[in-house]
């Protein structure tokens, strides 16, 4: 092999290597080899962040977590909590962009570590209801910043070819630390174990301590210290790049439309298990057929079947086309398993139908696994942060588009409302989607002459 085949075979940048290379260990899974222990490391962390999701409103609610009443603390943990989520979604992929991912996971690490001592240790302990609902809502900002940057860590170095199994991975490891083994951590403590729920949450934050320390120290690859701008944008670490990353809206509406998928995505999963007890549970007027128990095993049910298929259409949509497998699995696939499994359940009346049929759409929402490798694929190198910055924005955003949805509709129309709402969504961004298109994207790739070029 002569000396100028082996430099093509890697990126001088960021020594990643081009899909002309070998795949060994990891890589043949999907996983970039570098960034090994940041997977361990975001699972870690998202098992304690985790931990909160199934008790944290009523605890807050009892004497004992500060006194909160019940609009108080719904105020704390989803709304305000939600925003401040929205607000560090956008910043995960811009400040990657001029500081680089890893700075910025330390960042979140760092804030979500010294809220949740202020929240734990000052906070809850002076009952000061305002103190505990600003420094819970500060600490919202700590979990994007530090997952969605490994994200944009995982985007930029991984090979072309692998962008999507890369995701699908990074995805395994999010939504199998939250909400599914941090809510079976929970439950095994304050049931089994006996652990206070206040105890629990001292274990959380030790547990969250740990996934941050090999997210942030056990991760060497060194670009990760570097801003994902190249060479050609002066002063790529400038903080006037926060702003600047904004103009690729109207420069290139591809990731307009890549954020209106994004945000329809887990919308409807945000929605429905705040609706569920409601619709299915003892809390249905008349009596539902599920009992509280029941409504939680639904639940993980549900994003346990995600969590397997996320590895799967992953590793799929590198084969099968990323765009394509966002719009037939993920938009079409959820427009039909949403209708489908609320109103055979309501027929049905029968746990184990409505649990198969939440499986079915844990499934089919793993189909938008892939939009993690289309949409920093589809712009240039400069841009590569604000088009993540965008998707992780989505994102956020899903978190309160999916109880609003139930807020509005619930009252005029019953569950039956709500889901033909989602179902719409779904359904408009299947259209949508069919405008991202990426040059290195499979589906499109093979279509390109042999000897042509694409960037991303």
């Amino acid at each position: 092999m002569s000396e100028t085949d082996d430099a093509n075979r890697t990126d001088a940048r960021t020594g990643v290597q081009d899909d002309g290379a070998p795949r060994v260990g990891l890589e043949r899974w999907g996983i970039p080899y570098p960034l090994r222990w940041g997977f361990v490391g975001v699972l870690i962390f998202m098992i304690g962040d985790g931990v909160e999701t199934s008790f944290l409103s009523s605890f807050l609610a009892s004497p004992s977590g500060g006194g909160l009443d019940g609009t108080q603390a719904s105020f704390a943990t989803v709304t305000l909590y939600g925003v401040a989520a929205l607000i560090a979604s956008w910043f995960s992929g811009t400040l990657s962009a001029i500081w680089g991912p890893r700075r910025v996971m330390w960042l979140g690490a760092g804030i979500w570590i010294v809220f949740e001592i202020l929240f734990l240790f000052v906070a809850i302990p002076a009952g000061s209801a305002p103190l505990i609902i600003t420094v819970y809502a500060v600490r919202g900002l700590a979990y994007p910043l530090f997952a969605f940057a490994f994200l944009v860590w995982v985007q930029t170095i991984a090979r072309p070819q692998m962008r999507g199994s890369a995701a699908g991975w990074f995805w395994f490891a999010f939504t199998g630390g939250l909400p599914t083994l941090g809510a079976a951590v929970a439950a095994i403590c304050v049931g089994p174990l006996g652990i206070s729920e206040y105890g629990t949450l001292v274990l959380s934050l030790v547990v969250v301590a740990v996934g941050a320390a090999i997210g942030c120290f056990a991760v060497t690859e060194p670009q990760g210290l570097q801003p994902i701008a190249d060479e050609t944008v002066a002063h790529p670490r400038s903080l006037r790049r926060l702003t600047e990353g904004i103009d690729i809206l109207w420069r290139d509406k591809r990731t307009i439309a890549g954020f209106f998928v994004r945000l329809v995505n887990t919308a409807p999963q945000y929605g429905f298990f705040a609706m569920f007890p409601f619709v299915f549970g003892p809390d249905t007027p008349g009596g539902g057929f599920l009992t509280t128990a029941e409504v939680a095993v639904l639940a993980t049910v549900t994003y346990a079947a995600n969590i397997g298929a996320n590895l799967f259409f992953g590793v799929f949509g590198d084969h099968f086309g990323w765009r394509r497998t966002v719009t037939v699995f993920g938009c079409l696939g959820c427009a039909v398993a949403v209708p489908l499994w609320y109103f055979v359940a309501i027929a049905s009346q029968d746990f184990l139908v409505t649990a198969v049929l939440g499986a079915v759409y844990g499934i089919v929402l793993a189909g938008f696994v892939p939009l993690s490798a289309l949409m920093p694929s589809m712009v240039s190198p400069k841009d590569k942060g604000a088009a993540l910055a965008i998707l992780n924005t989505g994102a956020g955003g899903a978190a309160l588009l999916g109880p609003l949805t139930v807020t509005a509709f619930f009252p005029l129309f019953g569950g039956a409302g709500v889901v033909i709402a989602y179902c719409v969504m779904y359904l408009v961004v299947a259209g949508v989607s069919l405008v991202i298109r990426s040059e290195i994207d499979p589906e499109v790739a093979r279509r390109v002459p042999a000897g042509s070029t694409a960037t991303g």
